[in-house]
């Protein structure tokens, strides 16, 4: 039951994160004016929440994907400690592509401008054995 607990609210962050990335955007204010700019400012502050939300819920992800780990190795029937290793490689992948995400956005800066640099190195897959 705890699992279930867990996984409902493991779905509901990503789901929570998938629905703010496809939130149309904002219309854009005229430009030149000082509403611009306290426009900018705003999108700017809302970024930095965004980024700082996103890091957040990438560590708990990860707390959470500890504590599973743990929990299979206790499990001693095979299909069972099987189903929950599938569980936990789905997992792990999503916690590296939200990693990734962050990493790109990074970089990219506010409003996706770039700050320079070399683009991050893409992310080291793990083969299943």
């Amino acid at each position: 039951m705890k699992h279930e607990s867990t996984l409902f609210v493991l779905v509901c962050v990503l789901a929570s994160l998938t629905w703010a990335q496809n939130a149309p955007p904002q219309p854009a204010a005229p430009p030149g004016g000082g509403q611009a700019r306290a426009g900018h400012h705003q999108m700017t502050e809302m970024d930095k929440e965004q980024m700082e939300a996103m890091k957040a819920d990438v560590e708990k992800l990860k707390s959470t994907l500890a504590q599973m780990r743990a929990n299979v190795a206790a499990i001693s029937d095979p299909a069972e400690k099987g189903r929950w290793q599938s569980n936990i490689d789905m997992w792990e992948t999503v916690v590296g592509h939200m990693e990734q995400m962050e990493k790109h956005m990074e970089h990219m800066g506010p409003h996706g401008h770039g700050k320079g640099g070399p683009p991050p190195s893409p992310p080291s897959e793990k083969k299943p054995e």
